[in-house]
């Protein structure tokens, strides 16, 4: 049986891997992730410039330039806009409307005018439509500004003006000394670089399953398999390859990635990573760093292996099992749904993980085999599981992995030679019931 296994598990590997479309596929992953990783580079050499100033003329009837720049430049920084803004005081704009279209640069002209009503008014004017930040900033800076004329108008001191106008101070402090200062960050990092990678592998797990054994079943080379292994060693096979491709396929797409952004490094000009227009990798790593999930992840790392492993072998069973009762690729779709629901619903709760802090629903569910391995990563690098509860829920895995192969390959057995719906489910709880 062994040889028959490992001939059937070589094969099924062959035929995914020494394929044309899994070479150029691969390709087309590895230049879409350099392409990403690199793109204001590209946007750049095709005439994009991050680096571009605004300019922008201001014509103040109102007594509030020096505020409006000011206030400008600050929303700018709080809204974390990368855009430059080169700011110039003029006695009429008008004059500087007939040359807005020959501008090659952007230019927005700004009219801040007395309003009787509503103490003041302003014009915006530009050729081309202002983006959102822009447009955004420079109200917020304009609704400072006559909050400030109308409280200067109230009669208050100056000393009561600076008060009321200047910004809250606002401090944190944080007694729980265990508590992570960065729980977003740091959720966001773990969904991005384990969880998001893994749901799509399963996706990939599943669909790759259902589709080789519908294609056994439906060309009848199912039937000259079986009269040569058992189904037992069939079905392993199956898990075991599809397993096998997968994890190939998680490697190199950590290689891609890692290829990516070793070519930003040679590609992204100095003046693109100072001028903020991408997240610095730096800083990210950092707080990654201070936050203590290196040394988690170095505690956990064989439970998460483990629960990674057993969570992938557990969906290759199910989805080997739901395609054995199947008699075409289009009945398994509509078979899998569920299993691509509770993947979904897996997903989900795993990104709102970091606002649910202290749930018992969201504990529970890490225990939950089908679900774990997407919850229990992101809960314990959060501090919310403890290394004990990550291998309890490991184990809890790992045993519903071994049940479901024990009682799924009983389903197996009857179902892969089956080609007719007729009585299936009643042939497939029969078949539990026999050892």
């Amino acid at each position: 049986m062994t040889n028959k296994l490992k001939f059937l598990v070589k094969q099924s590997l062959d035929k995914k891997i020494k394929t044309k479309w899994f070479k150029i596929v691969n390709v087309v992953l590895l230049l879409l992730l350099i392409f990403i990783a690199n793109v204001d580079t590209v946007v750049s050499f095709f005439g994009g410039d991050f680096n571009e100033e605004i300019q922008v003329f201001v014509e103040d009837q109102v007594g509030g330039y020096d505020l409006f720049v000011e206030n400008l430049t600050n929303m700018a920084s709080v809204m974390q806009s990368s855009q430059k803004y080169a700011i110039e005081k003029v006695n009429d704009i008008s004059e500087y409307k007939e040359g807005l279209k020959d501008e090659n640069k952007e230019t927005i002209l700004i009219q801040i005018l007395p309003d009787e009503g509503n103490y003041l008014k302003a014009n915006v004017i530009s050729y081309h439509e202002v983006g959102m930040i822009s447009l955004g900033v420079i109200q917020s800076a304009i609704n400072t500004v006559k909050e400030t004329v109308a409280i200067s108008e109230s009669g208050l001191s100056e000393e009561e003006i600076l008060a009321l106008t200047s910004p809250v101070v606002v401090t944190t402090e944080i007694t729980n000394e265990e508590e992570s200062e960065n729980k977003e960050m740091v959720s966001s990092v773990v969904s991005l670089v384990i969880i998001l990678p893994c749901f799509f592998l399963i996706l990939m797990l599943v669909q790759m399953i259902g589709a080789e054994i519908n294609d056994e079943k439906t060309t009848r080379s199912m039937e000259i398999i079986i009269s040569n292994v058992s189904p037992k060693a069939h079905f392993l096979s199956k898990i075991i390859s599809s397993t096998c491709f997968v994890g190939i396929q998680g490697v190199l797409l950590l290689l891609y990635g890692a290829i990516a952004l070793f070519s930003r490094s040679l590609f992204t000009s100095s003046e693109l990573i100072s001028s903020g227009t991408v997240t610095s990798l730096t800083s990210i790593m950092e707080i990654v760093k201070t936050s203590g999930v290196i040394d988690l992840l170095i505690q956990g790392l064989p439970f998460l292996i483990l629960l990674f492993l057993s969570s992938f072998l557990l969906y290759a069973i199910v989805a080997g099992v739901l395609a054995s009762m199947t008699t075409s690729i289009e009945d398994f779709q509509q078979l899998q749904t569920p299993m691509m629901l509770i993947i979904m619903i897996g997903y989900y709760l795993a990104l709102m993980a970091v606002q649910f802090d202290g749930a018992i629903f969201i504990k529970f569910v890490a225990f939950v085999p089908m679900l774990s391995f997407l919850l229990s990563p992101v809960l314990f690098f959060l501090g919310q599981m403890t290394l004990l509860e990550l291998g309890l829920s490991t184990l809890i895995n790992i045993f519903f992995t071994w049940l479901v192969f024990r009682y799924g390959l009983r389903i197996y057995k009857v179902g892969i030679l089956n080609y007719s719906s007729n009585k299936l489910w009643r042939k497939m709880f029969h078949s539990l019931k026999n050892k």
